[in-house]
């Protein structure tokens, strides 16, 4: 007899983390969910804690398979959806982000976005060889603000000591100890 296998999707959304066992008819089995704080500095401004994105999103996995009673290896396989433009900078020797998670809401970039779109052609070409628009929503100027307003991060980074990843990248980075630094396409693409 084959022993029934579960999956297990985890929903790292923008205000809370959610944990949902289905099994093999794609029934739900049961879901967990947990909100977390959000952070407003400045009008414009959305922050995340990402070891409190950590924190939720794992206690709603523990917390969906006791209430589901299964066990850990009869779960197949587990997927992440994610809010995907949301920017996380950690230190990899360290585990610690140098930095909250820049959220996709976050509009402090403009400025940055602004000043590029002045330099001939680059918004163009950014959009032709992206598809994306030059705007705060996505994470690269994300990162440029952090690498020049965070102490420390430039050099940080400069050094090899710094890693970046959407929420799926730290959650997998969190989860397997450091082994692991990956992200998928639907996120790598909206950086």
């Amino acid at each position: 007899m084959t022993e029934q296998k579960y999956v297990v999707a985890l929903d790292q959304g923008t205000t809370s983390s959610r944990a949902v066992v289905l099994d093999h008819d794609a029934n739900i089995v049961s879901v967990s969910q947990r909100e977390f704080t959000q952070i407003y500095p400045q009008a414009g401004w959305v922050e995340h804690d990402p070891m409190e994105i950590y924190a939720t999103q794992t206690s709603t996995l523990v917390e969906v398979l006791g209430k589901s009673g299964i066990r850990s290896d009869e779960v197949a396989a587990i997927g992440i959806t994610n809010q995907r433009e949301t920017t996380i900078v950690w230190n990899k020797e360290t585990g610690k982000p140098v930095y909250n998670a820049i959220v996709w809401q976050c509009r402090r970039t403009a400025e940055i976005c602004e000043t590029l779109k002045m330099r001939e052609g680059l918004e163009a070409y950014i959009r032709e060889n992206t598809g994306l628009l030059l705007d705060p929503y996505f994470s690269g100027t994300k990162i440029k603000w952090i690498l020049d307003n965070v102490p420390g991060a430039r050099e940080d980074a400069e050094a090899g000591k710094l890693l970046f990843g959407t929420v799926d990248t730290w959650l997998v980075w969190k989860m397997t100890q450091g082994r692991v630094h990956v992200t998928d396409y639907t996120n790598a693409s909206r950086t």
